[in-house]
């Protein structure tokens, strides 16, 4: 038989359930006397709201400081929030279910409210728990002022008000802290638009006092950008970081391709030289500056890596993003760290590839029309006599052959050229043609 159609005898098993007895559960009178006592009291506090809500305040206002400010602030609006709270739950002693879906909205409206005023949880929790005991309180005396023999009768309500304070403390918490997490991702969405902004070169000038104060970063200061690709670091994304020496902070921004560290590497006025230092990094990182932004010394396995040159302000970041990317674009496939100002030749070249490819024929096309393999053995020995300082006796052992072939090599480049690598200028256009066919080919 198929499961879905067994008999319930067929399915049952173990011992066989003894039927008990329904306990039917009857409200008893002095239930129902403590209701019509609660009801009464109620009415008469729907009367007396408005000086109910005075009293809340006032207590407020003497133990809780953040109700203070909202007052000084905003007195009326406070009022009519407290006003509204006190009356939805007074109310919800007289009608429960009818008044309960507009009880919550009500609740939630302040929590959310609450939540983007700042106010502190702990604050607005507070004053919660102070309304319901006010409630209470304000039963128990018009109790005992109009009927001091149902004041007994009140214990058997006294959970479901409880009940009442709890579920809506609950409410409101869970309001707030839902709100909070939509303003933190505005915050941060708002936070990375700007940065952005920044890193583009499209920022405003008014602009620049709050992408300051969400970066974390002085807005006069000098800046230097690093530029990653590949082996993306585990560093929090769009968020102010300060694993860095002390007086030094950077922000990441992760972008598609590239993520970008905004490092703050000098403070306004504090007395460093306007001159480019050799290593604007370094100058404020001791150790490798890898290192202290929390990259590894050699930099990212499998990683490119670009240090641009300091720039001044905020506002310039644009330009030290461009450096950046400058610098990266230098960076070997296989990876590697360039720092921009330990390669300045490079990086004019690559800065115009027009110029580059021109250079390149202009001063190696006879070179470069030649067989393939005359072709690669005589760049291979001018890149080998450059990378040894002109030395050939090097040269030579670095390409496994006698310094006499270097030299013989050489000879034949020069007369292929038209240039003497004896003179400076012919020297300085070899070179740079060799770096632009280098960075270029690709």
């Amino acid at each position: 038989m198929h499961p879905a159609v067994r008999t319930r005898a067929t399915i049952r098993t173990g011992p066989t359930p003894v039927p008990q007895p329904r306990t039917r559960r009857i409200r008893s009178l002095i239930d129902a006397d403590a209701l019509r006592a609660l009801h009464r009291a109620a009415r008469v506090l729907i009367d007396d709201l408005p000086e109910l809500t005075d009293r809340l305040l006032a207590v407020l206002r003497e133990q809780e400081p953040a109700y203070r400010t909202a007052l000084e602030n905003d007195h009326a609006g406070t009022w009519e929030e407290v006003h509204r709270s006190l009356r939805h739950s007074v109310t919800s002693l007289l009608d429960p279910r009818g008044t309960r879906e507009a009880a919550h909205r009500c609740t939630w409206r302040i929590g959310v409210a609450r939540a983007e005023q700042g106010l502190p949880l702990d604050a607005l929790l507070h004053a919660f728990r102070l309304g319901g005991s006010l409630v209470w309180q304000r039963l128990v005396e018009e109790t005992s002022r109009s009927a001091p023999e149902d004041i007994r009768l009140l214990v058997h309500v006294a959970t479901d008000v409880w009940n009442f304070v709890d579920e809506h403390c609950s409410l409101v918490a869970d309001a707030y802290r839902q709100a909070e997490r939509q303003l933190a991702w505005r915050r941060e969405n708002r936070v990375r638009l700007l940065a952005a902004a920044l890193l583009d070169g499209t920022s405003r000038i008014a602009d620049l006092p709050e992408t300051a104060d969400g970066l974390r970063l002085p807005q006069h200061g000098r800046y230097v950008v690093v530029a990653v690709v590949g082996g993306r670091p585990q560093w929090p994304t769009g968020v102010h970081t300060t694993a860095v020496p002390p007086g030094a902070s950077v922000y990441w921004h992760s972008g598609v391709e590239v993520d970008y560290g905004i490092v703050l590497v000098g403070e306004e006025g504090d007395g460093q030289d306007d001159r480019e230092p050799a290593n604007p990094v370094a100058s404020v990182y001791p150790a490798n500056p890898l290192e202290s932004l929390g990259l590894p010394a050699d930099g990212v396995p499998g990683g490119r890596i670009g240090v641009g040159n300091a720039v001044t302000g905020l506002a310039a970041v644009g330009d030290a993003r461009r450096l950046a990317d400058l610098a990266l674009s230098i960076c070997p496939p296989e990876g590697g760290t360039v720092r921009l100002t330990e390669h300045l030749p490079e990086a004019l070249v690559v800065s115009c590839a027009e110029l580059g490819a021109t250079l390149t024929e202009q001063v190696l096309g006879p070179l470069l029309r030649l067989e393939p393999a005359d072709r690669d053995v005589l760049l291979d020995t001018l890149a080998a006599w450059f990378a040894c300082d002109g030395s050939a006796q090097r040269a030579g052992e670095r390409l496994y052959c006698h310094r006499n072939t270097v030299l013989n090599r050489l000879r034949r480049c020069e007369q292929l050229t038209g240039r003497s690598l004896a003179r400076p200028a012919d020297v300085v256009e070899i070179s740079l043609a060799l770096t632009a066919r280098r960075l270029l080919r690709g």
